[in-house]
């Protein structure tokens, strides 16, 4: 699994196993609660399979704000930063395997790297592409109709739309799963 990382993170081997090291497999079944919202957030996931979503609750109402897939991490980022509660939940939406950090362990491991400028430099922009993602889904929904929504999805990111149940499509997109089935069959005749 942490083979294809090694050539992007140039330690020292003995360092690199130190690392691994503390990195535990976890087999999920789908609809896995990994962290509810309102707790502290303790681990950092990594995805070899599957696929979670990050939501939150908004007045009873589920709001799918991120999907993730393999090869990618998923915390709630600001909890585990800064051990506020969470303001998301992270499921998993397919059986998953998954590896999992403690949060004890990452600081360590970000203090042993910081004074190493390629290192440190990954991780700034591991961190900032998040944040571009979270940016460019909010501006989204100031910008773009839900229709130019789907549209951008099935183009950006054609794997949510292959993977994903549609009611989390809906929530993620801000609409009903009747409004974006409209959505759906509008695009289609439009190709007719």
């Amino acid at each position: 699994m942490f083979d294809q990382f090694k050539n992007k993170f140039p330690v020292n081997e003995q360092k690199w196993n130190d690392y691994i090291s503390c990195f535990k497999r976890l087999e999920v079944p789908a609809k896995t609660t990994l962290l509810q919202e309102g707790e502290i957030s303790k681990k950092l996931f990594l995805i070899e399979k599957g696929c979670i979503r990050v939501w939150f609750n908004n007045n009873g109402k589920d709001v799918t704000f991120q999907f993730f897939f393999e090869n990618s991490t998923v915390a709630s980022i600001e909890s585990f930063r800064k051990e506020f509660p969470s303001p998301v939940s992270i499921e998993t939406i397919e059986p998953s395997v998954l590896w999992w950090i403690h949060k004890k362990d990452i600081d360590r491991i970000i203090e042993e790297i910081k004074d190493v400028p390629l290192l440190r430099d990954k991780l700034i922009n591991a961190l900032f592409d998040r944040t571009f993602d979270y940016m460019k889904h909010f501006f989204s929904f100031i910008k773009n109709t839900p229709t130019e929504r789907y549209l951008n999805l099935l183009q950006e990111k054609p794997q949510i739309v292959q993977r994903i149940p549609q009611h989390y499509i809906a929530s993620y997109l801000g609409v009903s799963t009747v409004h974006l089935s409209r959505i759906k069959s509008k695009i289609s005749k439009q190709k007719q």
